[in-house]
């Protein structure tokens, strides 16, 4: 099969999402299958095929743009600026996917609502689609509605998002997703229909994983400190701001503790004063961007990631095989990946005492420490085979091909008569 799996964000900033597509393509691809990947670029200038390195920037596309979507001619897309800015992606986005061709794609797999509603628009009738959610969008935009992206028109963007999710979400042949929790959304609010959604966990490497924990940099534990860690994003829906207040807790009652935030984000530099203002300087350090992150995982004692939204992060699969116990919150998808006081512990999203009362009771118990992480590393080293999650997709690639020609010889049939 000739297979597209592309995203509406920009790679490589996607992160788990980007970690997935590579992956997923290089297991693919073992297999005997051709596959492209696509999505945004660098700051979004420009919309590429990575491994074909052919792309279109936006600079090209914007006059045109810019000239059709006035705001006399459509005001109501001015009135919020998320959304013209939303607006003008999704153009850009189909406008040069349809400059670089999906004619010779057997399958397209999109991997978020946004790429599969406009995928859903420009592809050939023959392709099928399917889809791979990794969160949900409308409900992050509206959590962001109320802080950094509030206004007077706040409402219509909410609207607009719902849609959006709806429309993306309704627009494949095979919608997947990686837990109960996000079906439930999916079908309780946005009203795609439960026979179209299959609840796929999504795989992992973890073979290429255990070889890369042993990859040493210069990084060194600090001696007589247990080491906590964070990885991910530094934005507001990671909760990491809730860490770094647990921690000024946890400091009043221990301090044989280090922890280490690895990632960068919007919110980096509001989380380095308030780990200033509450005295945690030499116990919170910020390594910003790295590409050891397996061999930080091997030197820590704890992993933490307490999102305030989340689906299935790739941090806490990563963080099992590892072999690490995990405090996350119930927040999402997270409590469907990580049982409590088996594989780690589930504090209240936003608890700052709950998820201080946990890293004191795992740091004081080294015994009950390690039973968790070992724990979650045998779980997670057979709940993330990446070989079943493959087998498991190309049968819905194979079974989507499959209906969709039907459907055309049906249509095809139809018109004869």
């Amino acid at each position: 099969m000739k297979i597209l799996l592309a995203t509406y964000w920009s790679i490589p900033h996607v992160g788990g999402v980007w970690n997935y597509m590579q992956q997923l393509g290089k297991k693919l691809e073992e297999l005997g299958h051709e596959v492209d990947l696509l999505g945004y670029g660098d700051d979004n200038n420009y919309v590429h095929i990575v491994n074909e390195d052919r792309k279109i920037t936006k600079d090209k596309l914007l006059p045109l743009l810019n000239a059709k979507l006035t705001e006399q001619t459509y005001p109501a897309m001015h009135a919020n600026a998320l959304v013209q800015y939303t607006e003008i992606q999704r153009y850009v986005y189909e406008l040069s996917v349809a400059y670089l061709g999906l004619e010779k794609y057997d399958v397209i797999h999109t991997q978020d609502v946004i790429s599969t509603a406009c995928m859903e628009r420009i592809k050939p009738e023959r392709i099928p689609l399917v889809a791979t959610l990794h969160g949900c969008v409308a409900h992050e935009i509206r959590h962001q509605l109320t802080t950094i992206h509030q206004s007077p028109t706040s409402n219509m963007a909410k609207v607009y998002y719902d849609e959006l999710e709806r429309a993306g979400a309704t627009a494949a042949e095979v919608t997947i997703v990686a837990n109960n929790w996000l079906k439930n959304i999916l079908t309780n609010e946005f009203s795609v229909p439960d026979e179209q959604i299959k609840v796929l966990h999504y795989g992992f490497d973890t073979k290429s994983f255990l070889k890369k924990l042993k990859e040493k940099s210069s990084i060194r534990r600090p001696a007589n400190k247990k080491v906590i860690i964070f990885t991910g994003r530094l934005v507001e829906l990671k909760g990491v701001h809730h860490l770094i207040a647990a921690l000024g807790k946890l400091k009043e009652i221990r301090d044989d503790w280090v922890c280490w935030i690895v990632g960068t984000g919007d919110k980096q530099g509001e989380l380095r004063v308030q780990s200033k203002v509450l005295g945690l300087d030499e116990n919170v350090l910020f390594f910003g961007k790295r590409g050891d992150i397996p061999y930080l995982l091997s030197l820590a004692d704890i992993f933490v990631l307490p999102s305030l939204l989340d689906n299935q992060p790739l941090s806490v699969i990563e963080a099992q095989i590892a072999g690490l116990p995990v405090i996350v919150s119930d927040a999402g998808g997270l409590p469907e990946i990580v049982e409590h006081e088996v594989t780690g512990l589930i504090s209240p999203a936003g608890d700052e005492q709950a998820l201080c009362d946990h890293l004191e009771q795992l740091l004081k118990n080294e015994k009950y420490r390690k039973k968790l992480g070992s724990n979650a590393k045998k779980w997670g080293m057979t709940y993330w085979s990446i070989d079943k999650a493959v087998n498991h997709l190309i049968e819905l690639y194979q079974s989507a091909i499959a209906n969709k020609r039907k459907d055309d010889e049906n249509v095809s049939t139809e018109n004869i008569l």
